[in-house]
């Protein structure tokens, strides 16, 4: 079978197209065929090194790549209950040092970390909502809101951002105040969003608390804006960010934490009958994974650029 795989860490260009020998299902895991893969930054990341560098992952011969993946149950393993062969799943693989990753034809990934896919959409928008979704359901998690209370999102019409805001304000009961670019008020308002700032306020606390007299009880940092963010949070209230090395130091009582993501398959079913937004910015096929970390690293996309297997198949 195909696989993107990265022998030498390097710009896109160290993405390779290898052939690699079909994987078994062990005890408690399944095999997908996948139909599609998405790219997020974290898989520039693995690709360039900066992983390893920052001791997040051991080096290795051969590291794949890719977390999402949406596609079929192909093979199921031992003691694997509640799929069936030929089943549509999504899946999210958390196992960094490992040499096959979801730009694959075939993933094994424990039966834990996977989900049916949602109802009603293709494998191309299902396959953006793990990693992302997930990102955002555990954020909120830490940040232990109830309904009622205030939440500022920074980057909040980007994909962890856009999940996070819908996932707040729809299903949680929090106001949102989002923070996003001039073109993209209209689309967080549509998430849920009570109140938008701009992405280039000068001074983000005051323009918030002049929204929630005292300061928003959390905020939900995807972007790395740091204390900026933190200034917008009152007293003993809680702070989260996405962001390696973005955790400001907490002050005034605030709680803060840093959402490192791990495979949770029965959150991410709950997340699938939301009826989240799903965005694609475009489709590529597994070849053009390098494309693919070229238009991701030029920015400016809203949505997930997602790699397609074709058939899935091959020996």
């Amino acid at each position: 079978m195909r696989a993107v795989v990265v022998q030498r860490f390097g710009g896109p260009e160290a993405l390779e197209l290898v052939e690699v020998a079909r994987p078994e299902p062990g005890p408690g895991q399944v095999r997908i065929r996948v139909s599609a893969a998405t790219v997020n930054p974290v898989d520039a990341a693995t690709r360039s090194g900066a992983l390893v560098a920052a001791g997040l992952m051991a080096p290795r011969a051969v590291t794949g790549i890719g977390w999402d993946v949406a596609g079929e149950i192909d093979a199921l393993g031992p003691a694997v209950a509640g799929f069936a062969l030929g089943q549509a799943v999504i899946g999210l693989r958390d196992l960094l040092d490992r040499s096959l990753g979801s730009y694959a034809e075939y993933l094994v990934l424990d039966a834990s970390a996977v989900a049916p896919a949602p109802a009603g959409c293709s494998a191309v928008e299902a396959a953006t909502l793990p990693l992302n979704g997930l990102t955002a359901w555990q954020s909120l998690d830490l940040l232990e809101l109830s309904a009622g209370d205030t939440l500022l999102v920074t980057g909040a019409a980007g994909a962890v951002g856009g999940f996070a805001v819908e996932i707040a304000a729809r299903w949680r009961g929090v106001r949102v105040i989002a923070q996003a670019g001039p073109g993209d008020a209209e689309l967080v308002r549509g998430l849920g969003a009570e109140w938008v700032v701009g992405r280039e306020t000068p001074d983000l606390g005051e323009a918030v608390r002049a929204l929630v007299p005292g300061g928003v009880d959390a905020v939900l940092d995807t972007v790395g804006s740091g204390a900026a963010a933190l200034a917008a949070v009152r007293n003993r209230g809680a702070f989260v960010t996405v962001v390696g090395g973005a955790d400001p130091v907490p002050l005034r009582g605030i709680r803060v934490h840093h959402t490192w993501i791990n495979a949770d398959g029965a959150a991410l079913a709950t997340l699938a009958g939301y009826g989240l937004a799903l965005r694609v910015a475009d489709t590529l096929p597994l070849d053009r994974a390098a494309d693919a970390h070229t238009r991701l690293a030029g920015g400016g996309l809203r949505g997930r650029i997602v790699l397609t297997t074709g058939s899935g198949g091959g020996a």
